[in-house]
């Protein structure tokens, strides 16, 4: 059993809430953060038999939020490439449907949450069609929501995907712990009907779950929703479905059918005006935004800048390793200083601790957690992460933040992590790890390999 007390002391320790803290000191106790300092200061607030944990040349932070994952489909890396994005959500679809078992997708589901933690992610917000990783979360200790997923384009489908939710939630909801709990999430604009948006919405709310939607990502949903054209209306069509203009964006049709009101987490939101940030900010929808996956898919680079002229509550996300091929979220904050630069023409336009603070504090308030993570304060649970700067690639130091989301980006990995003081990460090592899920996943991806060579031919 580890002690009540445990003191970490670090060259540097990033509190998100104060400027960066040289030869800082955080206590942790009974989970929480207890107090957060300078090193020399340590002694007054602690028991004198309190264990020292010197971390030496690292920065320690709040744990990274990932605002945004699919950790099912993690067993995809790499499988979907250079697919337009019908095709690419129509091969995952088949594949995802035939080829995949739930003991495929759970240990997907793990090892994205090993990667998550090796890269410092603490927290998850992950969008599930067979909330195996809301089993996944619980077993390997990390923190997180699992927005389990509706489809229904149909609205005579509304019924029936309403009926399986309820059941499927209630199911899931007696499973919710401190830490991992579960929500709905409404899919997207071109896979759910005006009518089931409206009634996922009025659910969520009265049961009040966290709610995630997929919204405002492709030229092809705006055609969809504003013009009933585009290739999400020709495959609806063909099916039968009868596809008419529905609103004047795509988040204008949320607002129309009340998922605004329920607050939602807003996955993407790259197509959007400041009419529609103005939706958004009025009811206090959230947005997580996914720099690499959106511009790998070709998508653009959403408007940040609008998002938080707004002041609305935005975080980072990875999307899914299908595709983005990994889950690191400094180098998702790295990747949004750049893009934003090039989009504003300003290398200020988003700075290293700004983009941070997107990556921590920033997340966390979206996802509705903001007074329980996401900074170094006390009261605080004790979420921590940290990473090495003693590299001859990294020396010297002159703002950590700069060095995490900069010199680090895309290559670190973190020498301790920990969800509410419990480590899940020592010396970089992953606490709770098994071969065995690997070598499974080493199986699959052959089957699926071979799916694909003989679909090729």
């Amino acid at each position: 059993m580890s002690p009540a007390h445990t003191l970490y002391t670090a060259d540097w320790v990033l509190p998100m809430v104060t400027p960066p803290l040289p030869q800082g000191a955080v206590l942790v106790r009974d989970g929480q953060i207890a107090w957060v300092g300078p090193a020399a200061h340590a002694t007054a607030h602690m028991p004198a038999d309190t264990p020292v944990h010197a971390l030496g040349t690292v920065a320690l932070m709040p744990g990274l939020v990932n605002a945004h994952s699919h950790l099912e489909l993690t067993g995809l890396r790499g499988f979907l490439e250079g697919l337009d994005f019908r095709e690419w959500l129509r091969t995952l679809t088949i594949v995802r449907r035939d080829l995949l078992s739930e003991d495929d997708l759970l240990d997907a589901s793990r090892l994205g949450i090993a990667e998550a933690l090796r890269h410092g992610i603490t927290t998850l917000a992950d969008c599930t069609d067979s909330a195996l990783p809301l089993a996944a979360m619980r077993e390997l200790g990390v923190r997180g929501i699992g927005y389990v997923e509706v489809f229904g384009p149909d609205p005579l489908q509304c019924d029936e995907s309403m009926a399986r939710l309820r059941q499927r939630v209630a199911v899931l909801r007696a499973a919710d712990t401190s830490l991992v709990r579960t929500g709905v999430s409404p899919h997207a604009p071109y896979t759910v009907s005006a009518t089931l948006f409206a009634a996922t919405a009025a659910f969520a709310r009265a049961e009040e779950l966290p709610m995630a939607v997929h919204v405002g990502e492709s030229a092809a949903e705006s055609a969809f929703v504003v013009e009933g054209t585009g290739p999400f209306a020709v495959r609806l069509r063909e099916r039968g479905i009868a596809v008419a203009p529905q609103a004047l964006s795509p988040i204008a049709l949320l607002e129309d059918t009340g998922v605004l009101a329920a607050r939602p987490l807003l996955v993407h939101v790259i197509r959007a005006d400041d009419r529609d940030f103005a939706r958004i900010a009025d009811h206090g929808a959230t947005i997580v935004h996914c720099p690499i996956s959106n511009a790998k898919l070709g998508h653009g680079i959403a408007p940040l800048d609008r998002m938080l002229a707004h002041g609305i509550a935005t975080g980072l996300g990875s999307d899914s390793v299908a595709s983005n091929d990994r889950m690191h979220l400094l180098d998702e904050a790295r990747q949004a200083t750049l893009f934003h630069a090039v989009r504003s023409g300003s290398p200020d336009s988003l700075s290293a601790h700004d983009a941070l603070g997107l990556a921590t504090h920033g997340g966390a308030r979206a996802l509705g957690l903001g007074d329980t993570i996401g900074t170094i304060e006390p009261g605080k649970a004790a979420d921590l992460a940290a990473f090495a700067l003693d590299g001859t690639d990294i020396q010297p130091v002159h703002d950590p933040a700069v060095a995490l989301v900069h010199a680090l980006a895309g290559r670190a990995t973190a020498l301790l992590v920990m969800v509410a003081g419990r480590v899940l990460v020592r010396d970089g090592q992953l606490q709770a790890a098994s071969a065995d899920w690997e070598a499974r996943q080493r199986v699959t991806a052959a089957r699926l390999g071979e799916w694909r060579q003989r679909r090729s031919q």
